[in-house]
C-alpha cells in the first residue's frame, strides 16, 4: 500500500480509504456488521496498510454506533498512525428522537455534533470533518464560519464536503476564500467509471481548487463487482442475479447504475480484468486511483475480510494507457455520446 497526499495538503493518506457505514447499522432487525466483526475488519485494513478510516455520525442504528465502534478499537492503537473522517448535517438520533435543531448545517448543530463525534471516537480532534450534504435553509456564511471555528481551536484538522451540486461548492469556496476561513481540501462524491459524466461539473471544480476526491460506491453498489449478468439484450434494466434468479433492485440502483452505458462500461473493465488477471473490482478501483488531473481515494466498504484483501490487491495494479482510456471511452457511442438508459 502507497501513500499519497490529500490534495493540497500535507496529510498522507492510504490509496484506498475504508469505510465503515455498515458498522452497527440494523436492516430489518439484523445488525449488518458487529462490534467484534468492525473490529477484526480495521484490524485487517490497518494491517494491509490502510491508515484512512471513513465515518459519520449517522451511521449505525441508533446512529453513532459506527464511531463507537471505531474508537474502541483506537484506543488500542495510536491515534497518530490514522486519519479519521466523519461527516455532519443528516437527522441525529443516536440520543433519541431528533428535535429542530438536530440536523443541517447550522452553528448550533454543528456545535454539537462535533462534541459527540469527538466523545465517541474517544480522540481530541478529526483529521477531516465533511458537511454530508448541502443545507438550504442555513446561509453557507454561517456554516463556513462555525466549521472554520473548529479548524482554529484545533477540534478539525481539515475539512471536506460530501454530494452537492458544482455551483454550490464553488459557492461555499468563494465564501471561504473572501472571508479568510478555511475551505474544503476533500470531496466525496458518487464517481464511478460508469457514472463520470454526471459529476463531470463538479469534478471540474476540483481540479481548479486542487481538492482530493474520495469517491463513495466506486463499485457502483456492487455493479462493477462483475456479479450481475444481462438478462435483455433490450433492456438494460433486466438483471441475473448471482444465484441465478433475476434481482431487485430499488429505484436508485436501476437510475445510477443499470444503463446502457453501466453495462459499455462493465464489458470494458472485464476485459481489462482479463488482460491483467486480476477482478472487475480491482480494475474499477484502479481505474479511480490512477486519475491524474486531481488525488483519487476510493472509499471501499467490504464485509468481510475476504473482500478487504481483494480491494487492496487493486492498489497493485497498474492499468496501461490503453487500458484506462477504453474503460472511459465505454462510456460513449460511436458518434461521441453519452450511453444512456
Amino acid at each position: 500500500m502507497d501513500y499519497r497526499r490529500l490534495g493540497d495538503t500535507g496529510l498522507s493518506v492510504s490509496e484506498l480509504c475504508f469505510g465503515t457505514w455498515r458498522f452497527g447499522r440494523e436492516t430489518n432487525g439484523v445488525v449488518e456488521t458487529g462490534r467484534e466483526e468492525s473490529h477484526e475488519l480495521l484490524d485487517a485494513a490497518a494491517d494491509r496498510g490502510i491508515n484512512f478510516i471513513d465515518t459519520a455520525n449517522v451511521y449505525g442504528t441508533p446512529n453513532g454506533k459506527s464511531e463507537e465502534y471505531i474508537g474502541e478499537w483506537l484506543a488500542d492503537r495510536d491515534r497518530e498512525d490514522y486519519v479519521i473522517a466523519s461527516k455532519v448535517y443528516f437527522p441525529f438520533d443516536g440520543r433519541g428522537e431528533p428535535g429542530p435543531n438536530d440536523s443541517g448545517l447550522g452553528r448550533k448543530h454543528i456545535r454539537a455534533q462535533i462534541e459527540g463525534t469527538l466523545d465517541r471516537l474517544d480522540t481530541d480532534y478529526l483529521d477531516i470533518y465533511y458537511i454530508h450534504r448541502w443545507d438550504e435553509e442555513t446561509p453557507i456564511e454561517e456554516t463556513m464560519r462555525a466549521l472554520d471555528e473548529l479548524v482554529a481551536e484545533g477540534k478539525v484538522h481539515h475539512l471536506g464536503a460530501s454530494t452537492m451540486a458544482a455551483w454550490q461548492l464553488t459557492k461555499a469556496q468563494w465564501t471561504a476564500d473572501v472571508n479568510d476561513y478555511a475551505g474544503f481540501d476533500a470531496v466525496q462524491p458518487l464517481h464511478h467509471a460508469g457514472y463520470y459524466e454526471d459529476v463531470k461539473e463538479y469534478l471540474d471544480v476540483c481540479i481548479d481548487q486542487d481538492l482530493a476526491v474520495c469517491p463513495y460506491s466506486p463499485l457502483a453498489g456492487g455493479f462493477l463487482t462483475g456479479k450481475y449478468e444481462r438478462a435483455d439484450p433490450d433492456d438494460p434494466e433486466q438483471v441475473i442475479a448471482p444465484d441465478g434468479s433475476r434481482a431487485s433492485f430499488d429505484d436508485r440502483f436501476e437510475r445510477f447504475y443499470l444503463s446502457e452505458r453501466g453495462w459499455k462500461v462493465l464489458d470494458a473493465v472485464r476485459e481489462v480484468a482479463d488482460e491483467l488477471d486480476a477482478t472487475p473490482a480491482q480494475v474499477a478501483l484502479a481505474w479511480l486511483t490512477e486519475w491524474d488531473e486531481f488525488t483519487c481515494v476510493p472509499i471501499v466498504g467490504a464485509r468481510t475480510v475476504d473482500q478487504l484483501d481483494e480491494n487492496v490487491a487493486a492498489a497493485d495494479l497498474a492499468l496501461s494507457d490503453d487500458q484506462w482510456d477504453r474503460i472511459m471511452d465505454a462510456r460513449y457511442d460511436p458518434d461521441g455520446n453519452l450511453w444512456g438508459h
